[in-house]
């Protein structure tokens, strides 16, 4: 069983800044792609971040230059700054990692729990 945990959302004020992290656990043979999807009230979710194994990332186009992703392969872990927040940004933040269980195993898609980042005055 795998889980992803993530922490570190809350309020913040418009400029502000977070740090929300996401750990990976369980039976867990190889990890490929990581990444921060959110969803706001009444919208769907959408990519917000995604790195590969290899340190490769993409955004959002909303979020360049003031988002960043890493993770650290070593504790199973990826992270995800956020700077210069905008009222806009407020949504849940869902981790995401794409796991493989045991080799020859296919790989699928694992999420976590959400965590609400809320940007207000």
């Amino acid at each position: 069983q795998v889980q992803l945990v993530e922490s570190g959302g809350g309020l913040v004020q418009p400029g502000g800044s977070l740090r929300l992290s996401c750990a990976a656990s369980g039976s867990i043979f190889y990890i490929y792609d990581m990444g921060w999807y959110r969803q706001a009230p009444g919208k769907q979710r959408e990519l917000v971040a995604a790195v590969t194994r290899g340190g490769s990332t993409n955004y959002l186009d909303s979020v360049k230059g003031r988002f960043t992703i890493s993770r650290d392969n070593a504790k199973n872990t990826v992270y995800l700054h956020l700077n210069s927040l905008k009222p806009e940004d407020t949504a849940v933040y869902y981790c995401n990692g794409e796991i493989a269980i045991a080799y020859g195993e296919g790989v699928r898609d694992y999420w976590g729990q959400g965590t609400q980042v809320t940007v207000s005055s």
